[in-house]
């Protein structure tokens, strides 16, 4: 298959990154069908979707007119087959669980078209792991991407098993939809940038979970020494704080780190208490106006 073929991308799952890849993919032109099995999830994605459209026009990205076409693109389903005929590239974005993501893949292997391509947006998992479980390990490899609000970085990181060939097909996939694709040269958990900020997140989480400091004060720690617009717990509240809840508990378990087991507890506090982060407006800060925004905030004397 060549990029002019694609015509059609399954997005499964329907929650954040689901929603922006989908959008991203929409304003470049293709049709979307997004993928959920639950009917209530979907309905919240299409508020969520046009929120994030209408982020889109207000800062100048977008004409209203072409972020309605985006939205018309843009099919929401909870059935499986309607949603995988005739689909030329999938992109799964369940959450961090390799037997889940197991058993999806091999799902859609049997209803997508043998040409399909798929790809994995896994933030913590290896494509090798999940490879056989497609069906198609040489039409598949992990296709990441960051906060499309923010930035353009994209990874795209093959196993072993991928045809060259697909790998450009996806670069070439990524450039169309106007994303800065970086092409990891072997398997690496974390990609890039998840790998340094992982590092990153765990020091703060166990200062945190140590009572060191407060979470503003360690995210103060950063700003201030790196002259940086955000901290670590500003960041893991645009990743969703369950969705960091569910790779630190992997890997947790995985390698059975006390540390991680206790920093994952600090975590899960929060999102019990429904403080998932920005994408319903609260987790270690209140949005859409967070601390950390406010003049002041530095200096401890935000108003």
């Amino acid at each position: 298959m060549e990029l002019e073929d694609i015509k059609k991308v399954l997005i499964i799952g329907a929650g954040a990154m689901g929603q922006q890849i989908g959008f991203q993919c929409a304003i470049h032109g293709f049709e979307i069908a997004l993928y959920d099995v639950a009917q209530d999830v979907l309905d919240k994605a299409l508020i969520r979707l046009d929120k994030l459209a209408g982020g889109f026009v207000a800062a100048g990205k977008l004409s209203q007119a072409d972020a309605k076409r985006a939205l018309d693109r843009i099919e929401i389903s909870t059935d499986a087959a309607r949603a995988a005929g005739d689909a030329d590239l999938v992109s799964e974005s369940v959450p961090e669980d390799p037997d889940l993501k197991s058993r999806v893949f091999a799902q859609f292997n049997a209803l997508c078209p043998e040409r399909t391509v798929f790809t994995t947006n896994t933030s913590s998992l290896l494509p090798s792991m999940l490879a056989e479980a497609t069906g198609r390990p040489d039409r598949f490899a992990a296709f990441h991407f960051h906060d499309i609000r923010f930035t353009r970085i994209v990874d795209i990181m093959p196993h072993p098993g991928t045809a060259p060939k697909t790998v450009t097909l996806i670069k070439a996939f990524a450039d169309k939809i106007g994303q800065v694709a970086l092409v990891l040269k072997k398997e690496n958990p974390g990609y890039l940038f998840n790998a340094m900020f992982g590092e990153l997140a765990k020091a703060a989480q166990t200062l945190a979970a140590g009572g060191v400091a407060s979470v503003e004060d360690i995210d103060r720690a950063w700003m201030g020494v790196m002259n940086a617009p955000i901290g670590p717990f500003g960041i893991i509240d645009s990743i969703g704080l369950d969705t960091v809840l569910k790779v630190t508990d992997y890997w947790a378990e995985v390698l059975q780190d006390p540390q991680m087991k206790k920093n994952a507890d600090f975590v899960r506090k929060y999102v019990e208490e429904g403080k998932l982060g920005t994408k319903i407006g609260r987790g270690f800060y209140e949005y859409p106006n967070p601390a950390f925004v406010k003049p002041g905030f530095i200096d401890k004397k935000e108003a």
